[in-house]
């Protein structure tokens, strides 16, 4: 997203204790992209948060722990300027230079929500566990059974026009929030598209959901909760 050759699209990277591989993650972002990065600090212990500034993000602190309360941190921390958003794990699983992928579609008017699909695109091997396979495929057929719509992947990096984002209300503070978005363009009628994206293991540090199976098995709990209570009206 330009406006007078300048970017408006802004990107989005939750981290908790990510200071063994942050520096990195930031580096690898193309020069010009983005018209800014917010790091939404998540309660670091380790000095994530001071790696970050040195590496020239806006740090954005979101002491309640989650994902989503995280990210809803760093939204209220936009630029006037931005007009689109893009997520971002911190742990180099994901090619930041893709992200040029995800906007081209909002850019071009062709959607309003962009998701990169692992499922589609290529995954090193170990990078996705068998269970979060089955939880991601298991949620994703739930979504189709109940609102109709056919989705790959439930996948945290993806581009979003900030109108758009308005309008869905965005609420969940923890792994419901990839879902929840989904869910909630579907009821907004947002044009949504998936495009591949590449899936790396994480380059450093300590996998906290995916390699700690308790913390797997709460996750996908509360996504599963998220799709079953917005069917029924139990979320607004």
């Amino acid at each position: 997203m330009r406006a007078n050759g300048r970017s408006t699209a802004v990107l989005i990277i939750p981290a908790l204790n990510e200071a063994p591989v942050i520096a990195a993650t930031l580096g690898s972002i193309p020069p010009g992209l983005f018209h800014s990065v917010i790091v939404a600090d998540n309660g670091s212990t380790d000095g994530t948060a001071d790696i970050a500034r040195s590496a020239g993000a806006k740090v954005v602190v979101a002491p309640r722990r989650g994902y989503g309360s995280a990210c809803l941190a760093a939204l209220g921390n936009l630029p006037d300027c931005a007009a689109a958003v893009v997520f971002m794990q911190a742990d180099g699983s994901e090619d930041p230079a893709e992200a040029a992928a995800l906007l081209a579609p909002i850019e071009e008017g062709r959607a309003d929500l962009v998701i990169g699909s692992r499922i589609l695109g290529r995954s090193d091997p170990g990078a996705l566990l068998a269970h979060q396979k089955f939880g991601n495929w298991l949620a994703t057929t739930l979504v189709r059974w109940i609102y109709g719509r056919d989705f790959s992947d439930l996948g945290p990096f993806r581009a979003i026009r900030v109108e758009a984002l308005a309008r869905l209300g965005m609420r969940d503070p923890d792994y419901g929030w990839t879902v929840e978005m989904q869910i909630r363009a579907i009821k907004q009628r947002l044009r949504v598209m998936e495009i591949p994206v590449t899936y790396r293991r994480r380059q450093a540090g300590e996998n906290k959901v995916s390699g700690n199976l308790k913390n797997s098995l709460r996750a996908g709990v509360k996504i599963l909760w998220t799709v079953l209570g917005l069917a029924a009206g139990l979320r607004r």
